[in-house]
């Protein structure tokens, strides 16, 4: 339990430095808007996962994975300094895609809401196949038990 804490420690400290440098000390301009969403980092220290949203279009996506992917040793050794941990973890970006997974969701959402629509509408106008109540009331039920 104490290393998955230490190791969650670790990944949100790579966060906020990997957020802060490619906000301040990395000056490339294929960079784009990049926004670090998540870190993962394996139980031994020994390997960071950094998954990173873009806003753009898929140039501006193209451009900044090459940036980011040029820039990989600065920010692994920025890393390395400012967590303070024996072994330096290596570093990989991955593109996160939860932009495109939210816009797949409100896509289904509203169909879903189209369809909702369409059977409200139909069943507006829908009648009862035999009387509005088919059940009988509790006075004209009677126990079969008591006639014997």
């Amino acid at each position: 339990m104490a290393a998955s804490q230490r190791s969650r420690k670790v990944a949100d400290r790579i966060k906020v430095v990997v957020a802060e440098l490619l906000e301040g000390k990395i000056k490339d301009p294929r960079l784009g808007f990049v926004t670090i969403t998540d870190v993962r980092i394996t139980g031994d220290l020994q390997h960071a996962s950094i998954f990173y949203t873009v806003l753009g279009d898929e140039d501006a996506r193209e451009s900044t994975a090459a940036a980011l992917e040029s820039a990989k040793g600065v920010i692994r050794s920025t890393v390395g300094r400012e967590i303070g941990v024996r072994v330096t973890p290596t570093v990989e970006f991955f593109s996160d895609a939860i932009p495109e997974t939210a816009a797949h969701m409100e896509k289904l959402l509203a169909e879903t809401a189209a369809q909702d629509a369409a059977i409200a509408a139909a069943a507006a106008g829908a009648k009862f196949a035999g009387e509005e109540n088919p059940y009988k009331p509790a006075r004209e039920q009677r126990n079969d038990f008591d006639a014997g």
